[in-house]
């Protein structure tokens, strides 16, 4: 198990660096325009970096039980939390969506913090309901209904990316638990029912559907984004045009350092630089599906499973995107991606993990 937990600390600490560096890459045009200086936004990112980096040794340190005896006050927290973010004046409007406190210079996103306490209350659930799966209507029905409120608050902010993450890694903890699969079947279905009415709800997330299928029907508008990370990906070759020299990030990709930034990767290292980036996250979802598998406490298993899942899901839909293979979804790159909400989540989440590694039985 020691080796496990010097691979998973390895492999996140590659994935981090790999990503300061190729977030100064994408948006140092960008920066220097707006900022006068191209380092800015690397610069925050390794701050970003360094205090997740110490939270995550800190986390490895707290015993994940802990976590379990807390899991009700966690999860009040982060709906209290999600709720005060929708009120005017306390949630700061962000690309049309409220979805984040502001807190000087840093910003933090509650639905991030959603994502762990539910995966912790869940796990804790599933734990003490393990024999009365089999029954619907008793034991499942009533966590979707929690599940539920979260995945609507979310959509309030607006955040559909970060509501699918959390949804669908709570469904892959509960298809390893044994809940059978007739029920997602029927989950399936109702989720395709719901989908249509958010689409009814909010007409743009149809646009965003046809500018998947044809995003050169509106290659100014809802299909620019794809278009441009199309164009950055196509003519990259084997070896990429080299660091720096993305013609992308000439202000053609829209803020290529977020959600956008696999493109700049393939752009300036081609081939080699995208299947760097799919094997770092298959390594990661390696170490931690074996961590999650050696482990015989029911908790600690569903806990490691479900925090992995969310970041490699997360990973997974922003490769998606990014080549075009799904609508644009909105979510980041874990790791990559700058920001310091979903890096310090992402971190934290891996600290839970080293330390179920290490007390795990």
């Amino acid at each position: 198990m020691k080796k496990l937990n010097i691979l998973l600390l390895i492999i996140v600490t590659i994935m981090a660096l790999y990503g300061i560096i190729m977030i100064y890459s994408a948006s140092s045009v960008w920066a220097q325009y707006k900022f006068n200086d191209a380092f800015h936004f690397a610069k925050y990112q390794f701050i970003f970096f360094i205090i997740s980096f110490l939270c995550m040794l800190i986390v490895k340190k707290i015993d994940y039980n802990l976590y379990k005896k807390h899991s009700n006050k966690i999860l009040l927290l982060s709906l209290i939390l999600l709720i005060i973010v929708l009120i005017p004046g306390i949630g700061t409007l962000r690309n049309g969506s409220r979805s984040w406190f502001k807190i000087g210079p840093f910003g933090l996103q509650p639905s991030e913090i959603a994502k762990v306490s539910l995966i912790i209350f869940l796990s804790k659930y599933l734990e003490k309901n393990q024999n009365n799966l089999s029954n619907i209507k008793k034991s499942i029905l009533p966590v979707l209904g929690i599940i539920f409120l979260f995945f609507g608050l979310i959509m309030l902010e607006p955040d559909f990316g970060t509501g699918m993450v959390i949804v669908l890694s709570l469904m892959l903890i509960l298809f390893i638990s044994g809940v059978k699969i007739k029920f997602f079947a029927s989950l399936g279905i109702l989720g395709i029912l719901g989908i249509a009415g958010l689409i009814i709800i909010a007409p743009y997330r149809l646009k965003r559907i046809i500018s998947f299928l044809n995003p050169w029907s509106d290659p100014l508008g809802s299909g620019y984004q794809i278009i441009q990370s199309l164009y950055a990906i196509g003519p990259a070759s084997l070896l990429g045009l080299g660091f720096g020299k993305s013609i992308q990030k000439q202000f053609y990709l829209p803020e290529p350092q977020t959600d956008f930034i696999f493109a700049i990767i393939c752009e300036e290292f081609g081939l080699v630089g995208a299947i760097s980036v799919i094997f770092l996250f298959i390594s990661l979802f390696y170490i931690i599906l074996k961590i999650s598998l050696k482990q015989s406490n029911l908790f600690a298993k569903y806990l490691s499973f479900g925090l992995g899942m969310q970041i490699i899901l997360q990973g997974a839909l922003n490769l998606c995107v990014v080549t075009s293979l799904i609508p644009v979804t909105g979510v980041t790159l874990p790791f990559f991606s700058y920001g310091g909400s979903s890096l310090l989540v992402s971190m934290m989440s891996i600290g839970i993990i080293l330390n179920i590694c290490g007390n795990g039985k």
